[in-house]
């Protein structure tokens, strides 16, 4: 039975610490995530190898017949002798693979790609610095302290040093909210009125930075319009605040809690990932030189990934021990993912011909893989971001979550997914969202609400809220099938790894549909894409080998987490 679907706790935030064994074979693909190994998942009964049984060699056939195909068509669509090529080839750029053009027309990929160099600049300079004050300030401290807390002087004068080149006189604003967020925490410190406060500012505070593109100085008066002036390199400041938010709203519920002695208590060892946000500091580390460089840590800063501010000041208290060896393979991930998002952006250019509505006589399978591979992109120009920004800080001697641990063509659970995907959020919401409004007690009103406010968190769009809605939606098939066919009961019978891929080929559908009008074509290009699959028999005819490429793919899915649990590896998605 597919091993996640294993009976286990909603939140499994408490779990012995073990040290990992590598992982081996085919398991190596996926990166490693602290606390996913698990002796008892190791030492439980599994059902022996299926990756050469007859079943999967059929698997096989189907999937050396249906990828080729997959990468075919949207290469084909991108071809200059296509007719609809005329219509998308102003979106195209001077490329610098092979004389190939390059679809640089998503905004947020194309910011990050231009600003790489300037970000690897920023990178050496940050190490560089922070390497000469380590030297200088070693000679000053007590040989019996082990901890980091003496680079708090340092982040935070090199943060701020960021923060006023990043944002110009901007930076004021975002000091200004920052030190009113703090006052807030102290000056309620343990009362009710803390996490209503903290959660009213702060979304006030979102929806007007939004709706007036961030302020200038001459809105609140005349006189102060020369400070317009300087802008700095990236001058829309109030673009990346949603992720600074988060780690107000971190800050103030951790010191909340500290305040009232809630949460695991210290025993005084080596904390795992999922102990850390969860053991209160003592009262007198909530301070403003410790929030300051928390808040805008500099590897983190501009994307994340998120931690809260008990699992940051843990890091630097009690030092975590981050290997060269484990960072080089993280870089090597990180330039292969670059790599292969380069590759397709050359030769597909399917988010051009998304962008411009170019699909003028496609056919059902041509228009599902323009929207497929544009899934994709969405998932490489997330990931390889985040990716930097990690290797970064684990580069700084920091581990913050991994955000996206598996492929996006991984995934069938709609649970699992979200756990996968931007996983940092995930844990951030589950923490100071999820859990507080009931969890499990109240999942569907609880996943509602959260699903709500990550849409109005990422854009203040119907667009996106209908996404919310959506997923909230489909998230209910998935939690009915497991209440009616609980694998508890029916894991071990011959039919039920059938019958549950045949949810998740459901489930795969669901997911894909949320996710393209959310991130993709929104609901009008949904609307149409659905009409032109589903009228006429030969869009029918498609949609039925697709489910049935996707039960195959299911199935493959299926073994390679059970691969994993034979390892004692369980991810939970």
């Amino acid at each position: 039975m597919p091993s996640d679907l294993r009976p286990t706790a909603a939140f499994e935030l408490d779990s012995p610490e073990h040290r990992p064994p590598k992982a081996t074979g085919l398991t190596r693909i996926t990166v490693d995530i602290p606390s996913a190994y698990n002796p008892k998942v190791k030492a439980a009964p599994h059902p022996p190898p299926r990756w050469r049984t007859p079943e999967f060699m059929v698997y096989y056939v189907v999937f050396c017949l249906a990828l080729p195909l997959m990468v075919w068509i949207p290469y084909h669509l991108s071809s200059p002798l296509h007719p609809n090529y005329p219509y998308f080839v102003r979106s195209l750029s001077e490329g610098w693979l092979f004389g190939r053009k390059v679809d640089n027309s998503d905004a947020q990929y194309r910011s990050f790609r231009t600003g790489l160099p300037s970000l690897i600049l920023l990178t050496v300079a940050y190490l560089g610095l922070k390497h000469v004050y380590t030297l200088v300030a070693r000679r000053a401290r007590s040989p019996s302290d082990t901890s980091n807390l003496f680079h708090v002087p340092f982040l935070v004068a090199f943060s701020t040093a960021m923060l006023f080149g990043l944002h110009g006189t901007s930076a004021l604003k975002v000091l200004f909210i920052l030190s009113i967020n703090f006052a807030i925490a102290k000056s309620t410190a343990g009362s009710k009125a803390t996490p209503a406060l903290t959660w009213a500012f702060n979304g006030v505070v979102l929806f007007a930075i939004e709706r007036n593109s961030g302020f200038d100085f001459s809105g609140f008066h005349p006189a102060l319009a020369s400070l317009d002036a300087w802008k700095g390199a990236y001058p829309r400041w109030y673009i990346s605040f949603n992720i600074t938010m988060l780690r107000l709203v971190s800050f103030n519920m951790d010191y909340y809690w500290a305040c009232k002695h809630e949460g695991l208590p210290d025993t005084g060892g080596v904390l795992s990932d999922k102990q850390r946000p969860r053991v209160s500091h003592s009262r007198e580390y909530y301070t403003f030189a410790n929030y300051i460089a928390y808040v805008l840590y500099p590897p983190l800063y501009i994307a994340g990934p998120i931690m809260t501010f008990n699992d940051f000041l843990w890091q630097l208290r009690r030092p975590l021990s981050v290997s060269m060896r484990s960072t080089f393979g993280y870089l090597v991930r990180f330039a292969v993912c670059i790599l292969t998002l380069e590759f397709i952006l050359h030769y597909m250019y399917v988010v051009a011909i998304k962008d411009k509505k170019a699909w003028a006589g496609y056919s059902a399978a041509e228009l599902c893989m323009v929207g497929f591979w544009n899934l994709i992109i969405v998932w490489l120009k997330l990931l390889v971001p985040w990716r930097f920004f990690r290797l970064w800080a684990l580069l700084g001697g920091i581990d913050p979550p991994e955000n996206m641990v598996r492929c996006m063509a991984n995934n069938y659970s709609t649970l699992g997914f979200w756990r996968a995907w931007h996983r940092s959020y995930n844990l951030w919401i589950t923490r100071y969202i999820y859990i507080p409004l009931g969890g499990t007690r109240r999942r569907v009103l609880a996943s509602a609400l959260v699903f709500t406010f990550v849409a109005l968190w990422h854009d203040l769009s119907f667009r996106l809220l209908a996404w919310g809605w959506l997923v909230t939606l489909f998230i209910l098939p998935e939690v009915g099938a497991r209440m009616l066919l609980p694998a508890s009961k029916y894991g071990d019978r011959a039919w039920y790894r059938h019958v549950a891929a045949c949810g998740a080929v459901l489930n795969v559908l669901m997911m894909m549909t949320a996710n393209l009008i959310g991130f993709v074509i929104g609901t009008d290009g949904m609307k149409y894409m659905l009409h032109q699959v589903l009228d006429g028999w030969e869009g029918v005819r498609f949609l039925v080998v697709a489910c049935a490429c996707l039960f195959v793919g299911v199935q493959v899915m299926f073994e390679y987490r059970e691969e994993e649990a034979r390892q004692g590896i369980f991810r939970r998605c």
